[in-house]
């Protein structure tokens, strides 16, 4: 079978937030996710500044913190934090302007967020915001390894585990596997799906192939996979449905075509962004 290595590169967002990305704009490759950026510092410089207020139209992001914690605020009155153990899920829809910033002043702060198309008949609904708190996301216990599972479900050994997000983009599943040494672990991938691995601590191999500290490994190739470590791992396993659709992506802004970019900074410009159809 094959597996593709995408490495991660480090980048900045926001007020400067240093993070390191994986995206898929240029080839759709990750389809149906769009971006993943992982922040991971003890430096409150490197976070401190956070994202101040911006807007999105036609994504859905989902926010899960290992370490530390951000609070959300958004034109709609929400407000909400996440913290260690923690998700958001926020759905753009047709407008959304938020910001998110730290909840903490100095320590670690280790984090993720990722970004999933929404397909063109969902991209100008109305927005959307949830938190989920730790009492939704408990730890799995597995012979060889822990999972905790945030959206849609997995099958690990043989044993199956849904999260409290079931109505992803793509029937998306988002999970966190942590592997003990040692470990030997299978995972079936269903025909049509992308499967990807984000490793985020240590190093294990997939059917083989070793993936590193944040190196993502990806396959399309329905196959029961088998995932090692001899020194143990942690690992962000996403997998969904590809929406097989084009993608037009300008900042915040992603949708179908070029005309529906240029309409989005004209409503963000105009103030109409957020308003209702």
């Amino acid at each position: 079978m094959t597996i593709q290595i995408i490495p991660s590169h480090p980048s900045a967002d926001g007020a400067g937030v240093k993070i390191q990305r994986v995206h898929g704009f240029r080839d759709n490759g990750l389809d149906p996710f769009l971006m993943l950026d992982e922040i991971y510092s003890d430096n409150p410089d490197d976070y401190g500044s956070g994202f101040p207020a911006h807007p999105h139209r036609g994504i859905e992001t989902l926010t899960y913190i290992r370490h530390g914690g951000f609070e959300h605020q958004d034109h709609m009155g929400n407000k909400g934090g996440v913290q260690s153990g923690e998700a958001q899920w926020m759905s753009a829809g047709r407008g959304i302007i938020h910001s998110e910033m730290p909840l903490q002043k100095d320590g670690l702060m280790h984090g993720f967020q990722l970004w999933l198309n929404l397909p063109a008949s969902q991209k100008m609904k109305q927005p959307d915001w949830k938190d989920v708190g730790r009492e939704q996301l408990p730890w799995h216990p597995l012979e060889h390894a822990e999972v905790k599972v945030i959206g849609g479900g997995i099958s690990l050994d043989g044993q199956s585990f849904n999260g409290p997000l079931q109505q992803l983009p793509g029937s998306a599943t988002v999970a966190d596997l942590c592997l003990k040494a040692d470990a030997d672990i299978s995972i079936a991938n269903s025909a049509g799906r992308t499967l990807l691995l984000y490793v985020y601590e240590g190093e294990l191999t997939l059917n083989g192939t070793t993936v590193t500290t944040r190196q993502m490994a990806k396959t399309t190739e329905p196959e029961v996979l088998q995932i090692t470590s001899a020194n143990g791992a942690g690992a962000l396993l996403l997998s969904g449905e590809p929406l097989k659709e084009p993608v037009a992506h300008y900042g915040p802004f992603v949708m179908n075509t070029q005309a529906e970019i240029d309409q989005a900074i004209r409503d963000y410009q105009q103030g109409t962004l957020t308003d209702s159809q």
